[in-house]
């Protein structure tokens, strides 16, 4: 866990890698909870037995949106910004590629580095660019331009 003292100390982080994850795993249960909250129910991340014998993968793969979907867990468990801060907020995404599947029971680790970091009226501004890197993958299976908002 690395702590972020000030607003000082972010913005000279602009342009570093600021947080490497640890090890996530993504296993089948959650990719199933994941198509039951979203109605998202296709067989490559629900039916096991037919990903064992029609999928390129050999066995299911979580969706796209819930390796996005974890960015935020993930980045409490690597980075806190101190300061006198009302909230933290999800602003949006400026950019989200899916390069690469993770395949169910596969472990995912996030990699941070600050872009840019703005002031506005209400608080600063942070762009993220983030990497979620697949254990013995080639590929991320997620790069993301991350737009996040800290209220004073």
């Amino acid at each position: 866990m690395r702590i972020i003292e000030t607003v000082e100390e972010l913005r000279s982080l602009i342009g570093q890698e600021v947080a490497v994850g640890d090890w996530f795993p993504v296993e089948q249960a959650r990719i199933d909870a994941f198509a039951d909250a979203t109605g998202d129910h296709q067989w490559i991340h629900r039916d096991v037995e037919r990903a064992k014998t029609e999928s390129p993968f050999g066995r299911t793969i979580a969706h796209g949106f819930l390796t996005l979907s974890l960015l935020s867990c993930l980045s409490y468990e690597c980075f806190e910004i101190r300061g006198d801060f009302k909230m933290r907020i999800n602003y949006g995404l400026n950019r989200v590629r899916f390069p690469a599947p993770v395949l169910a029971g596969a472990r995912i680790r996030p990699r941070f580095t600050l872009q840019s970091l703005e002031a506005f009226d209400e608080g600063y501004q942070a762009v993220w660019a983030v990497s979620m890197e697949v254990e013995g993958g080639h590929k991320p299976a997620l790069y993301a331009e991350w737009v996040v908002r800290l209220y004073t």
